[in-house]
């Protein structure tokens, strides 16, 4: 079972709700954007956000007669001129974020989870960066890394194969202890 399952059947477990019935639930509010759903699921049946946004995603996909591959995701994430990105972004996964109880594959960016919330968010911002947002909690921010508001406290810009270094994997390490 992939993390994503796992964490669907742990929501169902807790609330008694199968996804028909959430779909059902979001079905009757006539809430269609990702945004609404996710308030509706947090506000009137008490889901957290981030298992909110798993069954939005899971829901929105239903309601649409389909869903597209995690593979067909993330390929269409490097489309044109960020084709060059793909390597930075591999090596990134594969070496400096590593193994994780739970990587999402998003439309416009991929999530990176412990079993209790997310602690990386990358996403593929130009031909010439990728973001990668981090939990940091007290880390102070530099020219390198920034504070940043919202679900990441703070973000650092990848440019290269270069900016995989020794600093950058202690904050990734950094990040995911924070959120154990």
């Amino acid at each position: 079972m992939d993390a994503a399952a796992k964490q669907l059947a742990n929501i169902e477990s807790a609330t008694g709700l199968t996804l028909a019935d959430f779909v059902d639930r979001i079905r009757a509010t006539g809430a269609d954007k990702h945004g609404a759903i996710v308030k509706f699921l947090k506000e009137e049946l008490g889901l957290t956000h981030g298992n909110a946004n798993l069954v939005a995603h899971k829901a929105r996909e239903i309601l649409s007669g389909g869903a597209a591959s995690e593979g067909e995701l993330l390929d269409n994430q490097f489309n044109g001129a960020k084709a060059n990105m793909k390597p930075v972004f591999d090596a990134l996964d594969r070496d400096v974020i590593g193994a994780v109880d739970s990587r999402v594959v998003q439309k416009t960016g991929v999530s990176y989870r412990t079993a209790r919330k997310q602690f990386a968010l990358v996403k593929i911002a130009s031909a010439k960066r990728i973001e990668l947002g981090l939990n940091l909690a007290d880390t102070p921010a530099s020219d390198r890394v920034r504070a940043v508001s919202g679900m990441c406290s703070h973000r650092v810009d990848i440019t290269s194969l270069d900016d995989l270094d020794a600093e950058l994997t202690t904050w990734v390490r950094a990040s995911r202890a924070h959120c154990e």
